[in-house]
């Protein structure tokens, strides 16, 4: 296998050549003069297994970058080529609305056309963009990875609380892995309006400490929300853990102060510069995606021998 691997990922990279050899594939994109975009491979790939390691999130040059890539291992002849893509953006326009873009089926069609046959993610949004999705998308669950943090941290006296019912089925995996009791996890029913969104409950009990689990943390709407509830409701800590720390904007900066104590996030994005990061705990993704690959190249591995 040869990696290919955009800035932002070094560190993911390092951690998956400690835990299996592959060789480092060497390329180069940018732009020319005239702002068009291009991608230069120094190795030979015809016959190889290619893995691209980055982004295609905001900036669009991310994901212009990442398709070009592909479409040139594609022109020299790579065997098979998956993408991962720790986080996968674009992954919450799954819903299809009349007048609106579909842009998880779109990116799905990009990518399969550029010549990527699979790609492997961290805890994709919705089952429903796996069924958008052209080709295979391994969707790679956090759970053990929290239960870890919460065993770590001293966490597991505290109420597991889903800040919609749709993240419910998270919070009881993640209970599951650390070896809390099920029980019935406390959520909030969650109306979006115009103005922002709504909250209702805590629907169940809640103790004095609390953890929300949650796929990600964009602007911070939706937790800022359901924390306002749970301080209201007398829960004086409260501990936030989440797959993707986007960290948009600065209103979720209001989490520090409703009884916020820490928030933990992956490194599936690479924590934006000037934020403080003083409370935020991030917590390697590496050792998921290594387990991605491994069962990709198995797969690639029995192909080939049943070929011959």
């Amino acid at each position: 296998m040869i990696r290919f691997t955009f800035p932002g990922y070094e560190n993911i990279a390092r951690q998956l050549q400690a835990t299996f050899f592959m060789q480092v594939g060497r390329f180069a994109a940018g732009r020319f003069a005239n702002q068009e975009l291009y991608a230069h491979i120094e190795d030979k790939v015809q016959g190889e297994h290619c893995l691209i390691l980055g982004t295609i999130a905001p900036p669009d040059e991310s994901l212009l970058s990442f398709l070009l890539l592909a479409e040139t291992l594609k022109k020299e002849r790579a065997d098979k080529i998956t993408a991962i893509l720790p986080y996968l953006a674009y992954s919450r326009q799954d819903k299809d609305k009349p007048g609106e873009s579909l842009g998880t089926a779109w990116v799905g069609a990009l990518l399969n056309s550029s010549g990527i046959s699979q790609v492997i993610t961290v805890d994709v949004h919705s089952a429903r963009d796996q069924q958008l999705f052209p080709v295979p998308l391994i969707s790679l669950p956090t759970d053990r990875l929290f239960a870890d943090a919460i065993r770590k941290h001293g966490l597991a006296d505290a109420t597991i609380v889903a800040p919609d019912n749709g993240a419910i089925g998270r919070c009881e995996a993640v209970k599951r892995a650390a070896g809390m009791p099920i029980g019935e996890t406390p959520y909030f029913e969650k109306k979006r309006i115009e103005q922002g969104i709504i909250h209702s409950g805590p629907i169940g009990k809640v103790g004095a400490k609390a953890v929300i689990i949650d796929d990600m943390i964009d602007t911070g709407g939706t937790l800022v929300s359901a924390c306002e509830k749970l301080a209201a409701a007398g829960v004086l800590d409260i501990y936030i853990m989440i797959t993707h720390g986007l960290f948009t904007g600065s209103s979720w900066t209001q989490l520090w102060s409703l009884g916020v104590k820490r928030i933990f996030c992956t490194d599936t994005v690479p924590l934006r510069s000037g934020i403080d990061a003083t409370n935020i705990t991030q917590l390697s993704a590496a050792p998921l995606i290594a387990e991605g690959i491994t069962s990709v190249a198995g797969q690639v591995a029995a192909a080939h021998g049943s070929a011959h």
